[in-house]
């Protein structure tokens, strides 16, 4: 019986895009042949998955799970937004939404996690989804958000499914006050931070390369003014862009009057205790893919022979 190395179980992965159990199966079963353990999965109708591995999968739902004082998100896509409306495909994100609750935002071990109800873990259970629905279909990423004590509520904006549409938003309110208080106002903060996407938390949390961007501009805008006025100018600019881009510093899209500061500082008159917003996510479904734009031009005139 020969040996089966992890390197053998990856490299296995990589050229047929099914789940590493399934590869090390496939190995055990064809005595570490790597071309027989490709047939096996063939047979198995798994490795149909790996033809379409390379197509392009931009659609699909970002789901949402919420557990006492923990939520997650999830992005698992499609090929098709047609696939996202597939009872079969739904009933699977939201499986692997619930999951995502003990991944610690870890994608990788979301992937490896037991699917419910199978014996497969996520990815290859993932993987004849592929077989069986006949598109290229990827857990993408996940996060999740906990707090000692309060709540973490969520918000799904274009819902298509219970806890499943285009955007997803997670906030972590640690408070001992009143749960549904707590629930409730986090579920308005995250219709805010749906339709704002904030950059960060506050001017702190901006990444530094932002920042300096952004002070770049400032100093381009305002070249030839002296150091100590540029100083004033530059601080100026980063107040105005702080109220723009981050999320204690916004209106709050509920009471333009306020910032969302001042609004969960207020917060805690009615919850019963003071309220502290820990942290905040929001995943956008096909954010960062790019998309194969078609060239229809092009298409018709290979078609008909003219290139």
């Amino acid at each position: 019986m020969a040996e089966i190395t992890a390197a053998m179980v990856r490299d296995l992965r990589e050229k047929t895009g099914v789940g590493m159990m399934d590869c090390k199966a496939a190995l055990a079963a064809t005595n570490g042949d790597m071309e027989a353990a490709v047939d096996w999965l063939r047979a198995k109708g798994l490795a149909k998955a790996a033809k379409k591995s390379t197509r392009v999968a931009a659609e699909g739902l970002v789901g949402a799970a919420t557990r006492g004082t923990t939520g997650a998100l999830v992005e698992v896509n499609s090929e098709t937004d047609f696939v996202a409306r597939n009872e079969k495909f739904q009933a699977m994100v939201a499986e692997i939404a619930k999951l995502a609750l003990d991944s610690d935002s870890s994608t990788e071990k979301l992937k490896t996690a037991q699917f419910p109800g199978s014996t497969h873990e996520v990815a290859a259970y993932v993987a004849e989804m592929v077989a069986t629905i006949g598109e290229n279909m990827t857990v993408r990423r996940t996060v999740a958000l906990s707090v000692k004590d309060g709540v973490v509520a969520s918000y799904v904006h274009n819902q298509v499914a219970p806890n499943m549409g285009k955007i997803g938003v997670l906030v972590a309110l640690e408070s001992t006050g009143s749960k549904d208080e707590l629930n409730s106002f986090g579920r308005m903060l995250a219709m805010h931070i749906a339709a704002t996407n904030p950059v960060a938390l506050d001017l702190a949390s901006v990444p530094a390369d932002v920042l300096a961007r952004e002070k770049a501009i400032l100093e381009e805008k305002n070249a030839g003014k002296p150091a100590n006025v540029m100083e004033k100018i530059i601080a100026s600019g980063l107040k105005s862009y702080a109220k723009e881009n981050c999320l204690l510093e916004q209106a709050y899209v509920h009471d333009g009057a306020k910032t969302v500061a001042q609004v969960i500082s207020e917060m805690g008159n009615k919850a019963g205790a003071a309220v502290a917003l820990k942290a905040y996510a929001r995943m956008q479904l096909g954010e960062g893919i790019e998309k194969e734009a078609d060239d229809f031009a092009a298409e018709v005139a290979k078609m008909s022979g003219q290139s």
